[in-house]
């Protein structure tokens, strides 16, 4: 998990949004309002609004590229859960909610890979 990740406003341009990802190297932003999870916005989503016709992304709002239903899951969660329900949901992300409802961190595919690879390696030693 990446504790404290990047996170975005939904009133921000998407062009911000491409600016965070590109300077973190990251694809996922989870987008707040009023400090509370409301969205999120990969890459991916950012790409799809700009190839549509007459799409400034100086112009656009990240809330019209953002995808409302966000996999949260509590920092108590089992990880096998969550990595299961990625898996077989094909989501990209989960993101990491404190018991006070606030982002705490952001779980991604890559993050599953590094623990897959620290298992084989462990179990090949």
């Amino acid at each position: 998990m990446t504790p404290q990740p990047w996170t975005i406003r939904k009133d921000a341009k998407m062009s911000q949004a491409h600016q965070l990802m590109r300077e973190h190297q990251i694809r996922h932003l989870p987008v707040l309002e009023a400090g509370k999870l409301v969205g999120i916005v990969s890459e991916r989503d950012l790409h799809l609004i700009e190839t549509l016709p007459d799409s400034d992304p100086h112009e656009v709002s990240v809330e019209d590229a953002m995808t409302e239903d966000v996999y949260a899951v509590s920092v108590d969660e089992d990880i096998d859960v969550i990595v299961e329900r990625m898996a077989s949901r094909k989501y990209g992300s989960a993101v990491v909610l404190n018991d006070h409802g606030s982002v705490d961190g952001i779980f991604t595919t890559v993050d599953a890979l590094q623990m897959l690879a620290d298992v084989l390696r462990r179990a090949a030693a």
